[in-house]
């Protein structure tokens, strides 16, 4: 069960050690940890209008995270420009906070005071920074966007709008679900092996125990050679490890990829995971922006 807090803590973050290095850069991987909503455990962090909790509540959980990220203390308070997600490759590149809401799963700009972010609950949300243009990105990558190549048509767009250089590229990869509780089925599998050369080293496959068929194996003697019924067997994909071969196929160097945040689904207690908790649960961000 998620850990209770007390409504006025403050909200906890987490931050990526290569992004953190840059003084002209602000960005946060949220938790659940520091906010006012009581619908996830109380005193939960929920940055995602979600049927479950209240406006007013929302308001007041991204008004606190603003300030902990440092950009809401009123004269310097920055504006966080969102999306309508719809898993798909879109990607906006804005220079000023929209007129009207925009749908995409992609956010670049090279604007300073803009704080841009995406929602998630599982799907990866990763940072994309151009530590010599001082130009950033943001991508929220499902397996649906991550098989659309989202991240990497990031790197593209960032190349096209701002001149930025692969090489010189940083990228974080924020808390998300991972290859230890990452299930799918064999539709997504199938997707994955009709994009990535690479593939076969995504997916693990593991035979689902059965203590009473183990006690018991005379039970289950089928007509079918070797005479047993087969155990059913789970399939579960590296999102991660996907996303970060994407930027390196991109162009970005192995070693300016941190992906070393938790995984949402072991991490309840800190996180907020719409599987593990069945869809009954709060929406984290991954933020980034460039100071004035």
């Amino acid at each position: 069960m998620p850990a209770k807090l007390a409504l006025n803590a403050s909200p906890q973050l987490i931050q990526a050690k290569n992004l953190a290095r840059l003084p002209w850069l602000l960005h946060a991987f949220s938790t659940r940890k520091g906010g006012v909503s009581r619908v996830y455990g109380g005193g939960a962090l929920n940055l995602g209008f979600t049927k479950h909790d209240s406006r007013a509540a929302v308001e007041r959980n991204r008004a606190a995270f603003l300030k902990a990220v440092g950009v809401g203390d009123g004269r310097r308070s920055w504006s966080l420009v969102t999306l309508r997600q719809i898993h798909s490759d879109l990607i906006h590149c804005v220079e000023r906070v929209p007129a009207h809401p925009l749908a995409g799963d992609g956010l670049i700009t090279n604007t300073p005071g803009l704080l841009l972010a995406v929602l998630t609950a599982d799907c990866l949300p990763v940072i994309v920074v151009d530590k010599k243009k001082r130009a950033v990105g943001v991508f929220h990558a499902g397996w649906r966007g991550t098989v659309k190549r989202i991240v990497e048509k990031g790197v593209g767009q960032m190349r096209r709008h701002f001149g930025s250089d692969p090489p010189t590229l940083l990228a974080a990869i924020g808390p998300g679900v991972q290859s230890c509780c990452y299930t799918v089925g064999e539709e997504v599998r199938q997707k994955f092996f009709g994009q990535f050369a690479y593939a076969a080293e995504l997916f693990r496959e593991v035979k689902e125990s059965d203590p009473v068929r183990e006690k018991y194996p005379l039970l289950f003697l089928t007509a079918r050679a070797p005479g047993h019924s087969e155990l059913p067997v789970k399939t579960f994909l590296d999102l991660v490890e996907t996303n970060r071969r994407q930027l390196i196929d991109a162009g970005v160097p192995a070693q300016n990829v941190d992906a070393s945040a938790p995984c949402t689904s072991c991490n309840t207690d800190i996180l907020f995971s719409h599987r593990a908790e069945k869809g009954v649960t709060g929406r984290t961000v991954g933020a980034v922006g460039i100071r004035p």
